[in-house]
């Protein structure tokens, strides 16, 4: 017996969330996904369609070896063919074969779909949902009929649509799920449609519904409080055309706002994690305004929502960030006040209470740099180092009298770059040369070499990541860009940012930044 606030989610990222035009899943990747589906707590996983294609087939055979701790694994198929009968349909035997212990199959709700689509009488149409749901539960399978196009079909033709899905329930299914698939319904008509439902079937109801009309989460909130006990959606909402409904949202909505049970209690703090696990696993950024589990969901850039929030959070933040397993970002940049700077230093373990009269030429100077088009969200040692050098905390390790970078390519062979540095060593000249796989490796190998026999710890930094930003491409190959640069050592990462219009000297900004800080962290004499 369904206890009333449980709700049973349903995760189909693997099946609907692959038609995302991004996303193209290897088997290793649909694997992994589903141990952190079952982790969270997720109760139904949607593997795919086994009857459409080889990489599902052999997800299921690999599959089954899986201990399932939570969810239940579920093969998605259709109804049966017009010309096979059930037991001799090769889609409905591909689900069998598949091994899961529930089964998900769709079918027509809507008569312009049957008649252009299928091209079967209505009645028909009935034999092959009633047929196919009483053949899987004949086979022992707990059965999820999705009924396709359920709303459209609803609003063409209510008498017919209600006609399939009581077909539906008559023939077993555990729980009969209306679809939104074209995304269009909204949300009063679709309240509407539920009690309709709702007074005429006795089992579970559920909702399957797409982003086309930006809908898909409030109208799934909507669902639940008006009697649907099963939710379905992808994590981030990845789905076919605008999406699924993002159980990122749909979930924290329910069981943090409303109370209802949608995951074990322990796991809700894991969304945020789950949340980007998932867009690296698709070679996608993750979406930074993505209520709850965005990296800007509790991001604070205004001086005056910054000094509120320090008072009390809730001023300006609906829950606490922690709830959901992420943090709050407090923003330095053009509308930066005192309360923004002294947060950001704090949380970054620089003591500011001593440097009162400084604060403001701090602030300048972080304006002035966002003016230029500086960021330090990625880049937090390079702001460090600038708050250091304002108060004069800052001990200079060397300094640049310049440097120069030569690219040259010929008609055969590949590029080859050169860098010379000159710059002053604890106040002896070092000029050097070397030659590099491209500008910033060359540049990189010179700097190192004029480094080494003063500061031989260098050998311990390595370069981890760099990236380049264009800022503002209306104006070209003269934009500026914003080049970011990640190194370590030993388990320790350091970020830094330079920006020009050259893009040598912006990565050489954040190149000497990356050095320069690495070098004051080693300095058992480094002014603190």
């Amino acid at each position: 017996m369904d206890s009333k606030n449980k709700i049973y989610v349903f995760d189909t990222l693997l099946r609907d969330g692959t038609q995302s035009a991004e996303i193209s899943f290897s088997l290793e990747d649909k694997l992994r996904i589903a141990e952190e589906l079952d982790r969270f707590g997720i109760d139904y996983i949607e593997g795919g369609w086994p009857g459409s294609n080889p990489k599902d087939q052999l997800f299921f055979e690999k599959a089954k070896s899986f201990p399932f701790k939570h969810a239940k694994l579920v093969a998605f198929g259709s109804t049966r063919r017009a010309k096979f009968s059930a037991d001799k349909d090769p889609n409905l035997k591909a689900l069998l074969d598949a091994g899961t212990p529930a089964i998900a199959i769709f079918g027509k709700s809507w008569t312009l779909h049957v008649k252009k689509a299928l091209k079967i009488s209505l009645e028909e149409n009935i034999e092959l949902i009633t047929d196919s749901i009483a053949f899987m539960k004949k086979n022992g399978k707990e059965v999820i009929y999705d009924a396709e196009h359920f709303f459209d079909g609803y609003k063409a033709d209510p008498d017919y649509a209600l006609k399939t899905l009581l077909a539906a329930e008559k023939a077993g299914a555990d729980t009969l799920v209306l679809c939104d698939t074209n995304g269009g319904t909204q949300t009063l008509e679709l309240l509407y449609i539920i009690k309709e439902v709702l007074q005429r079937v006795k089992g579970r109801v559920g909702v399957h519904l797409h982003n086309d009309s930006d809908m898909a989460v409030a109208n799934t909130v909507a669902a639940v409080e008006a009697g649907c006990q099963h939710v379905q959606g992808t994590i981030n909402g990845y789905g076919e055309r605008c999406g699924n409904a993002n159980l990122c949202s749909v979930i924290p909505n329910l069981q943090i706002k409303r109370d209802y049970d949608c995951i074990p209690d322990d796991q809700i703090a894991h969304i945020t994690r789950l949340s980007r696990f998932i867009s690296e696993l698709a070679n996608l950024s993750p979406v930074n305004g993505m209520p709850f589990v965005g990296t800007s969901a509790f991001a604070h850039k205004g001086g005056i929502h910054v000094s509120a929030v320090i008072k009390d959070a809730t001023t300006y933040e609906h829950i606490k960030p922690d709830t959901v397993g992420n943090k709050r970002e407090v923003l330095l940049s053009d509308l930066s006040g005192k309360s923004n700077l002294v947060y950001k230093a704090d949380e970054l373990g620089l003591d500011l209470s001593k440097y009162e009269d400084k604060i403001p030429d701090i602030i300048k100077a972080l304006k002035q740099k966002e003016h230029e088009g500086y960021q330090y969200e990625g880049a937090e040692d390079s702001l460090k180092l600038l708050i250091k050098k304002v108060t004069g905390e800052w001990k200079s390790y060397f300094d640049l009298e310049g440097f120069r970078v030569l690219v040259e390519k010929d008609s055969a062979g590949s590029p080859r770059s050169e860098a010379t540095v000159r710059m002053l060593v604890n106040d002896q000249k070092e000029h050097t040369a070397a030659e590099g796989e491209g500008p910033v490796h060359a540049l990189d190998r010179a700097l190192r070499q004029a480094l080494r026999k003063f500061y031989p710890e260098i050998k311990l930094l390595r370069l981890v990541d760099y990236k380049v930003r264009v800022i503002n491409g209306k104006e070209a190959t003269g934009a500026k860009v914003r080049v970011l640069i990640e190194s370590a050592y030993g388990n320790k990462r350091i970020n830094t940012v330079g920006v020009s219009r050259n893009t040598d000297e912006a990565s050489w900004d954040a190149l000497t930044d990356s050095v320069s800080w690495f070098l004051h962290e080693m300095d058992p004499e480094k002014i603190n």
